[in-house]
């Protein structure tokens, strides 16, 4: 099983900047970042295909946050700038393991991001 390892979250203020890493144990494909805030059901941030590399973003981070990957090191990244106090929440990273299965089958146990007002 594929392990996920995220990284780089933590308190900041609005309008401030910071910098998710994934990490993975093994081979991965598709790779995605989920948040779940508290009260809140998990909702979906950005992913990124294996091929042809293209991204897509939810609606409330469109423009502000930029995804991207490293497929020689299994590594997934995700950009946030100007975040938002609604931006909160426990940041996942998922991944495919197969490249003929789309189910996100690997997912890491989260980081925290805080955004202060």
């Amino acid at each position: 099983q594929v392990q996920l390892v995220e990284s780089g979250g933590g308190l900041v203020q609005a309008g401030d900047s910071l910098r998710l890493s994934c990490a993975a144990s093994g081979r991965t494909y598709d790779m995605s970042w989920f948040r779940q805030a508290p009260g809140k059901e998990r909702e979906f941030v950005a992913s990124i295909s294996w091929m042809p590399d293209s991204t897509y973003y939810s609606d409330y981070v469109k423009g502000r946050f930029t995804i991207s990957k490293d497929n020689a090191k299994n590594s997934a990244y995700l950009q946030m700038n100007s975040l938002k106090p609604e931006d909160t929440a426990l940041y996942y990273c998922a991944a495919t393991t197969s490249p003929t299965h789309s189910a996100w089958d690997s997912w890491g146990q989260g980081t925290q991001v805080t955004v202060s007002s």
